[in-house]
């Protein structure tokens, strides 16, 4: 029988020690870089929930604006919210959205920046997921039925390895 260690290690899992217990990577020998990933994800709304978000008629006010700052504040705080995850010095966080009015959805997609030995993808997914929830939040009186769907990681940057997907 192969020892837990070893079947971690073989299927790249670094969260976890010899034992088999959950634990944060140690990243202490890591060179530090410049590390940027980039992520996104979608929300489809109805269209009355569509329509009210881009004329910018919520009644909770300017929901675009709130959910790139709610995205920013998520991405910045993603240690406290995911267990095993560095905290990171950002050098920068950038958030945008995208209409598609054929299909009513927004994209909202997020770059996360840091200098560091440990990568930012947790950060930028973190930031898509926590501005599709805000505008989820602000226009759930109008459309509970919106679906938030498609987030992954565009692109990573740094370190040992780059992505593009």
């Amino acid at each position: 029988m192969d020892r837990p260690d070893q079947v971690f290690q073989d299927q790249g899992l670094t969260h976890f020690d010899a034992q088999g217990n959950a634990h944060m990577v140690d990243v202490g020998a890591k060179k530090e870089t410049e590390r940027k990933a980039t992520a996104i994800g979608r929300i489809a709304l109805g269209n009355k929930a569509y329509a009210a978000l881009k004329a910018g008629t919520s009644k909770k006010g300017d929901v675009l604006g709130v959910a790139r700052i709610a995205a920013i504040q998520g991405a910045k705080r993603t240690s406290d919210l995911i267990p095993l995850c560095h905290p990171l010095p950002l050098t920068r966080l950038a958030v945008d959205f995208e209409l598609d009015d054929e299909n009513h959805e927004v994209a909202c997609i997020c770059t996360a920046q840091t200098f560091g030995k440990t990568g930012v993808e947790m950060e930028a997914l973190t930031g898509v997921q926590i501005g599709l929830l805000t505008i989820y939040d602000m226009l759930k009186a109008i459309d509970k039925g919106m679906v938030m769907k498609e987030t992954r990681l565009l692109e990573k940057t740094g370190g040992k390895s780059d992505f593009k997907g």
